[in-house]
């Protein structure tokens, strides 16, 4: 049953003209600057294998960010909630693209890679399968096509 709607409205702005627009391929950088009001800018290009800046982040980088970065948001509510205490939280996600030969692609799969620190006396067991119902809980998850698994870690 639907609950309540929300809307994000960012700003996403080329700002890659040379000078002579996109006359050619070539003649054009893949430069944009992602903004909201009061948020500090996302400076992003295209991937380098695409012709972009590889000192900016790419649409790529951020949709696997953004499965990341929600999978550890839900998982931190859910950690407090249970009384599992967490000290560190630091994810290394890999996301896997397939590009098809016409050019066109898709994400074939990402996979997160939390490592979580608890504090001692933390139910460990339970910190491990918060993940699960963390995964479940995730907007970003439950809005992709592609497959997402976690293989979630504790540090010692």
């Amino acid at each position: 049953m639907p609950g309540k709607s929300h809307l994000y409205r960012p700003v996403v702005e080329w700002t890659g003209n040379a000078g002579s627009g996109t006359t050619d391929y070539r003649a054009y950088e893949r430069s944009h600057a992602i903004s909201a009001p009061g948020k500090a800018d996302i400076l992003g290009s295209s991937d380098p294998c695409f012709r972009g800046d590889g000192t900016r982040w790419s649409p790529e980088d951020l949709f696997v960010a953004s499965v990341s970065a929600c999978h550890q948001l839900w998982y931190l509510h859910l950690c407090a909630n249970a009384g599992v205490v967490v000290l560190a939280y630091r994810d290394e996600p890999v996301g896997t693209m397939i590009e098809d030969d016409d050019g066109s692609g898709r994400f074939a799969g990402i996979v997160l890679r939390p490592a979580v620190t608890v504090a001692a006396g933390s139910d460990k067991a339970k910190a491990i399968s918060l993940h699960h119902d963390a995964h479940r809980m995730c907007f970003i998850a439950n809005s992709v096509s592609c497959p997402v698994s976690i293989a979630p870690c504790l540090v010692e």
